[in-house]
């Protein structure tokens, strides 16, 4: 019988390529000659030998690999620009057990996000960093990078870089190889097919030294860019050759891998004693509140919003701590706008039974907007079918949505009846409770001297009754 060979993708990719969500054509979003595709295949088709493909995380910040997540069948984090080190220390010491991979540009990398990779190289971080240097910022239109070549021309030196004003180029191995915790550092190329078998050969061990954990090793490829250089492929290919390997020089800095001792980090996890110490809380109720299984909204990916000093966060602590109680997952991320105390302010808060992925809620099924501003923005993101919470003591306009259910309250109206427009936070957690079915009021009352230790019997018993006097509102004029 004859033997056929069967060409296919790496396992360490997604078998269908979609640049944008709904496209069926199998492509990838980087230019023609591109070198990240090489690198890209050749990270995959490790991952698939090592059998690492279950077990690795790649975080990708901005620039050209920005969307690495379309192509990878791995964990995936896309992050901010120059932060993949900081986010990938996380990562590998929540989940030493997992390999990481912090893959960046050189614009990435060497300039905004310079700090995080010398800091994660000093402390000997076990990731895997794949730096592509093409010389250029080729996603944001070609200016010059921190390594982009003397006299080479970019769209911010169109005469060419001039070192007495730009400086030079800068040599990222050379300085990652000054720390002495790296276990190895290497420079490559995809110039051609002898140097692309070099990198293979980087790539496998750098992805090893993660599995083995070994600690922090850095490969540095050098790769091409014909769309900033504007060459065609075959001279970018020459260029590196003829103009980057001079300046940037081929071969292992340092390789200390096989001496190098396995790393064992413990992992720091925080109980409810370690948290009560922190945060100043009393004892936890967790044990005796038992959860409502007739609750109206059961899975809660609520934006809380208004103006800065209307108790926007302290509602969004106030439910995620109280959800915490319950037993529930629950996050909460603030957002302020640049002023602070009257500026804009929103936070996210989640609370659910699953496991949270993403903290910054996207498409919120509740919304409790405290300001006209907040209305008008964050109504047309809800999923239909969700709750819709207005301060109407501010706010004069309906809402537009008829695909939600509305809920008019007067939330500081309400608080400024009980003598102290700051507990109209605690009105919005009372609210809340009733159109969900999430809380018991009862049991919120009973958690508030644990949620505000330290404060007067005075202010607590005011809270209290804010929490009471939303849960009545919504209760006494709504069907809930």
């Amino acid at each position: 019988m004859e033997k056929k060979t069967v060409l296919r993708k790496p396992k360490g990719f997604i078998d269908v390529y979609k640049h944008k969500p709904g496209a069926e054509k199998d492509r990838t979003h980087y230019c023609p000659g591109c070198g990240h595709g090489i690198l890209h295949k050749l990270i995959a088709e490790a991952l698939e030998d090592f059998d690492l493909v279950e077990k690795t995380i790649i975080i990708s910040p901005v620039g050209c690999s920005v969307f690495a997540y379309y192509y990878f069948h791995t964990g995936n984090l896309q992050v901010a620009h120059g932060r993949a080190p900081a986010v990938a220390t996380a990562v590998s010491r929540a989940n030493p057990d997992s390999v990481v991979i912090s893959y960046q540009g050189d614009g990435d990398l060497a300039a905004i996000g310079g700090n995080n990779i010398h800091q994660a190289a000093n402390r000997g971080e076990n990731m895997a960093v794949f730096f592509v240097n093409n010389a250029i910022y080729g996603m944001t239109g070609g200016q010059m990078a921190p390594t982009t070549l003397e006299g080479q021309k970019t769209t911010t030196t169109p005469y060419g870089r001039n070192v007495k004003t730009d400086g030079y180029p800068i040599q990222v191995c050379e300085l990652i190889n000054t720390f002495t915790a790296p276990v190895y550092v290497t420079r490559t190329s995809l110039q051609d097919m002898a140097n692309i078998r070099k990198t293979r050969t980087a790539v496998r061990k750098a992805i090893m030294n993660a599995k083995n954990k070994k600690g922090f090793s850095f490969v540095e490829v050098l790769s091409m860019c014909p769309s900033g250089w504007k060459k065609d492929s075959l001279q970018s290919q020459q260029w590196i050759k003829e103009s980057m390997v001079p300046r940037f020089p081929l071969g292992v800095l340092r390789d200390i891998s096989e001496e190098a001792e396995t790393i064992e980090r413990p992992v720091p996890v925080m109980g409810h004693e370690e948290v009560k110490k922190i945060f100043g809380y009393s004892e936890f109720k967790a044990s005796t509140i038992q959860k409502n299984t007739e609750a109206n909204l059961e899975k809660i990916s609520l934006r809380v919003s208004g103006f800065g000093g209307q108790g926007i966060m302290s509602t969004g602590i106030v439910l995620a701590n109280v959800g915490m109680e319950y037993g529930y997952n629950v996050s909460w991320l603030p957002s302020y706008g640049p002023e602070m105390r009257g500026g804009t302010a929103n936070c996210s808060v989640k609370i659910q039974e699953d496991t949270i992925g993403a903290s910054e809620v996207t498409e919120p099924n509740m919304i409790i907007a405290m300001n006209q501003p907040s209305l008008e923005k964050f109504e047309n993101i809800m999923v239909p079918g969700g709750a819709l919470m207005y301060n109407s003591t501010l706010i004069d306009i309906e809402p537009t949505r008829n695909d939600v259910d509305i809920y008019k309250v007067p939330i500081t109206g309400i608080a400024d009846e009980l003598g102290d427009t700051r507990v109209q936070s605690m009105v919005s957690v009372g609210a809340f409770a009733a159109i969900t079915g999430l809380f018991d009021p009862e049991e919120i009352v009973s958690l508030i001297p644990s949620l505000f230790t330290g404060k007067p019997d005075k202010v607590l018993k005011m809270n209290e009754e804010a929490v009471l006097r939303g849960y009545n509102y919504v209760t006494e004029n709504f069907s809930v």
